[in-house]
């Protein structure tokens, strides 16, 4: 039995069940609404599967955003797929949650933030955040609720 309760690696996997749980509803039912989604995600994470045009394009992170059309959405445990528009092209996209960086929905002002390791020692104890800097410039700013909790990682 661990000595302590590992309460950031509780709350990562409870954050990935929960964009599991809304992607399941939206593959099985729709998007309700107004919802809509921005992902972005870390191009080079372990099993992500992207045209390799897209991947020149964004050798590091991507956002994308789920809305008007989409197409194959498929959830599994480990991530998701989807087929998405690029300029009238569609493409596959293969996406593991744990490549997840940031997931909003902007109708309701959600969002999840997930900080890599580096990025926590980066901020060297700042606790001040304004909200992710890697979203879309539509995107309301300050109005989402971020929740990060790598910070109590140890």
């Amino acid at each position: 039995m661990a000595s302590t309760i590992d309460y950031g690696n509780l709350m990562h996997r409870a954050m990935r069940t929960l964009i599991q749980n809304v992607l399941e509803d939206v593959a099985r039912d729709g998007l309700p609404g107004d919802h809509h989604f921005f992902i972005t995600f870390d191009t080079n994470a372990e099993g992500v599967e992207i045209a390799d045009w897209l991947r020149m394009r964004y050798p590091e992170e991507m956002t994308v955003v789920i809305q008007h059309w989409f197409d194959n959405l498929v959830v599994t445990d480990e991530g998701f797929t989807i087929t998405l528009n690029f300029g009238n092209q569609p493409e596959p996209l293969a996406i593991p949650f744990d490549a997840i960086r940031t997931f909003v929905d902007p109708s309701v002002e959600f969002g999840l933030r997930f900080e890599t390791q580096e990025q926590v020692d980066e901020e060297d104890g700042d606790d001040e955040d304004d909200g992710p800097d890697d979203l879309p410039p539509d995107t309301p700013r300050g109005e989402a609720e971020i929740v990060s909790l790598d910070k109590f990682r140890k």
